[in-house]
């Protein structure tokens, strides 16, 4: 019996103890960040239809209304938008608004585009 090497039960379960601590930490942090990664994806897609709103301004004067499935063909320079985005402009004679959400990761925020008061609101 002298001779026989391995790891006794308590080391075994101090080991699985530290495991679950670690995992019970890790977890919840991954899902934020994760929801904070689609918040973003939703941010960035305001905000390059808003640059595009701005490009189709300057050749045609006026701003365009347009939805996520179709501000890509109405809009200069859109070539994707991120999948799960809800996005919606409206545009007026001389200004346009836009709103954005992650609809299926995100933290249910959805973000305001105001070209009259200087671009993202709130947040």
């Amino acid at each position: 019996m002298k001779n026989q090497k391995g790891f006794t039960l308590i080391e075994l379960l101090v080991v699985v103890a530290i495991i679950g601590i670690l995992a019970a930490i890790a977890i919840p942090q991954f899902a934020e960040y994760r929801q904070r990664g689609f918040d973003a994806r939703a941010k960035s897609d305001l905000r390059n239809v808003a640059t595009a709103e701005e490009a189709y301004f300057v050749d045609s004067e006026v701003y365009k209304s347009c939805t996520q499935a179709d501000c890509k063909t109405l809009l200069p320079g859109i070539a994707n938008l991120s999948d799960g985005v809800s996005l919606s402009m409206t545009g007026t004679t001389s200004g346009f608004t836009g709103t954005s959400k992650h609809v299926s990761g995100g933290s249910g925020i959805t973000f305001n585009w105001n070209s009259n008061n200087g671009g993202l609101d709130g947040l």
